[in-house]
């Protein structure tokens, strides 16, 4: 016998904040995917570091993709599962072409401010729907990129 679990009942409050997680998903799916291009394409006298660096970057995102998509479905609503869904909702642009290491590493701190940003507004919308799990969630996300930032910032210093 398949046991089928109910969706949870959907309101406009967890629909907001719904599509601010959908948002914050489709950063952070495009995020990782950059990060992982940079990965594999960084040249130069500090490949490894970088190499390195971006490996345990892309690697944390892709985990967090699967945590923020499973957040929405559990507010009843259904995560974007296309590269053209994630494409629509992204703030951050994706990476066409391997940049040179210096400027990979500035593109990534824009990128970076732009997640937090999406996931201050996601936060947000938690807030207004007394969403403690949604507002944990986006809180621990800014937290990770806000150390990211750290460490990029101090690679390109």
């Amino acid at each position: 016998m398949t046991i089928h679990a109910a969706p949870a009942p959907r309101t406009p409050q967890s629909d907001a904040v719904a599509h601010e997680l959908a948002r914050l998903l489709a950063d952070t799916y495009t995020l990782a995917i950059k990060t992982q291009g940079y990965h594999w394409n960084v040249i130069g006298p500090n490949f490894h570091s970088l190499h390195l660096l971006f490996e345990t970057h892309y690697v944390e995102l892709t985990a967090a993709i699967d945590v923020i998509a499973e957040r929405i479905r559990a507010l009843g609503s259904f995560a974007p599962g296309s590269s053209r869904a994630m494409a629509r909702l992204a703030s951050i642009e994706e990476e066409e072409g391997a940049p040179e290491a210096s400027e990979m590493i500035g593109r990534l701190i824009e990128a970076h401010e732009t997640v937090i940003r999406t996931a201050r507004a996601a936060l947000q919308a938690g807030e207004a729907a007394f969403d403690v799990t949604s507002v944990d969630l986006a809180t621990e996300r800014i937290a990770v990129h806000e150390k990211t930032l750290w460490m990029l910032r101090a690679t390109a210093a």
